[in-house]
């Protein structure tokens, strides 16, 4: 967790190295997730790999367990699949009502999930500056209601959502037009295909939506007090749409979204300066 989000903040630490692309030109590698990994091994020892855990934790069960009590009092009849073509209507109003439901629970959940998210991506990012000003839940939760008040713990929150709805929706009408016109029910293997179609369809998608992750985890922690979100390493963004017009600016949308084979900015920085 810490090493994804410091890529996605920018925070590099280590050079650079020289390597080749599939052409054989050579070009700037950033260091992968593993080295990366080591690194803050290396400073912190492995217990900083699990910086911000907890509040993560307590985050994601948050978030199941409001998704499950919102399922139960709204649950959504189950409507029988529909694959032949003649009822194409039928199948799109059964998708448009599953994605509507569905979007209502992830929505919910997120809302009640953020602060802790907030705590968890804060705990993280103190890493860059050596700083502890977050060093526990309950006292985080204080310090944030008496710094920011109330809005303090759902900053980044309305990228987060609007990624999460727009994933939702393409994801799921795409997997049924594909399902519904490019798959023909004759074939013998059309339930295994339309089984997985979904699940590659969210690995698409998500890719697509990944910038309103972005810019939801930086909002996160940017003008916070802490090192890693106040100039030079980053500007002091005055909203989420700040922060994207910003990251387009400087070809960012999609920073971190590799852990591997990351190339250089040329010329390569170690931290984006406004």
């Amino acid at each position: 967790l810490l090493t994804v989000f410091l890529l996605q903040v920018g925070h590099e630490p280590l050079p650079p190295t020289v390597g080749r692309n599939v052409l054989g030109r050579k070009v700037l590698y950033l260091p992968g997730f593993f080295t990366y990994a080591r690194h803050i091994v290396e400073v912190d020892g492995k217990r900083g790999l699990f910086r911000g855990l907890t509040p993560r934790l307590i985050s994601s069960t948050l978030s199941t367990i409001t998704r499950g009590s919102v399922k139960k009092a709204f649950p959504l009849e189950d409507v029988e699949h529909v694959s032949n073509k003649d009822d194409v209507k039928t199948s799109l109003r059964k998708v448009v009502k599953e994605t509507s439901h569905e979007m209502m629970m992830q929505c919910v959940s997120r809302v009640v999930s953020h602060p802790l998210h907030v705590i968890s991506m804060r705990c993280m990012v103190q890493f860059v500056g050596r700083e502890v000003k977050y060093s526990g839940v309950f006292s985080a939760i204080g310090r944030i209601f008496k710094e920011e008040g109330i809005l303090g713990f759902f900053v980044g929150l309305v990228p987060h959502i609007l990624g999460d709805v727009i994933f939702l929706w393409c994801c799921n009408l795409l997997a049924h037009f594909i399902n519904t016109y490019a798959v023909d029910d004759n074939f013998s293997q059309a339930s295994v295909i339309r089984s997985y179609t979904k699940f590659v369809m969210g690995i698409a998608v998500s890719m697509l939506t990944y910038p309103f992750l972005l810019v939801g985890d930086l909002m996160a922690v940017n003008n916070c007090g802490l090192r890693a979100g106040l100039p030079p390493y980053a500007p002091a963004f005055t909203s989420w749409i700040h922060c994207w017009r910003y990251l387009s600016a400087q070809g960012q949308l999609f920073r971190g979204s590799s852990l591997l084979f990351r190339r250089a900015p040329v010329p390569a920085t170690c931290f984006p300066i406004d």
